[in-house]
């Protein structure tokens, strides 16, 4: 049998795991049943969006060969504020009726893009130009400079519309940003989020199992129904010497 002394230790260092672990393991139960509860679609913000967004149709639209100093490797039509634009080689506006080079899109522009593929009753509150975001941010990782739309809902919704291409980005609720933060602390990447190699985790995942083991180890050592079988087997062992 185990003595007391080891028994002691393998109870403390159960504890003092079980302490120091709690929070990340709550936190880990907690977002594991808010992503289980919650409808993805839902917190992408789809029910904010209209469920189709119609195409436009265009007739006597210059042909791209025809645009002066372009190589083009890639090409797409795109339709901004009701006017159509050639997105060449992923860099470039260029109005596919005029020819006419669009360095960016205006205020007006991005409003037009979010009203396309926003629901018609949202009302805007206001409008800013963002030139860069931190690493925490709810638009990181997507073009900038880009335009964000604020609307009047209690969700508090902001849609964001790229400045340099005039596409519609993505949406952003409370919902949303509840997921992101659960998400940061489930995987424990403080800064991309979709890390799942981080040391941290490593660490705190190779301790959870540390700890359950501790607790398996624990049971087994201070178990009145162990510790009888174990007194059983020696004194049957000691009749037979």
């Amino acid at each position: 049998m185990v003595n007391r002394k080891t028994a002691k230790w393998i109870r403390k260092a159960h504890r003092y795991l079980g302490i120091f672990l709690g929070i990340q393991f709550l936190m880990w139960t907690i977002s594991g049943m808010y992503f289980s509860w919650t409808d993805i679609d839902e917190i992408h913000g789809d029910q904010f969006r209209q469920e189709a967004v119609e195409k436009a149709v265009y007739t006597d639209l210059i042909s791209p060969t025809n645009i002066k100093d372009n190589v083009i490797a890639s090409l797409e039509l795109r339709e901004i504020a009701g006017e159509p634009y050639y997105w060449i080689n992923q860099s470039q506006l260029v109005n596919a009726e005029t020819g006419d080079l669009k360095a960016e899109i205006s205020e007006q522009d991005a409003l037009q893009v979010a009203r396309r593929n926003m629901l018609p009753e949202l009302k805007v509150k206001s409008i800013e130009r963002i030139e860069e975001v931190g690493s925490h941010s709810e638009y990181r990782g997507r073009p900038l400079p880009a335009f964000a739309i604020s609307y009047e809902t209690p969700e508090n919704i902001k849609a964001y519309v790229s400045v340099k291409d005039g596409s519609f980005q993505t949406l952003r609720h409370h919902d949303w940003r509840w997921f992101d933060f659960l998400w940061m602390t489930h995987t424990m990447d403080y800064q991309g989020r979709d890390d799942f190699n981080t040391i941290v985790l490593r660490g705190f995942s190779l301790l959870g199992l540390i700890t359950v083991l501790s607790g398996f180890l624990l049971w087994y050592v201070s178990s009145p129904s162990v510790i009888k079988i174990k007194r059983r087997s020696n004194t049957k062992k000691k009749n037979k010497n």
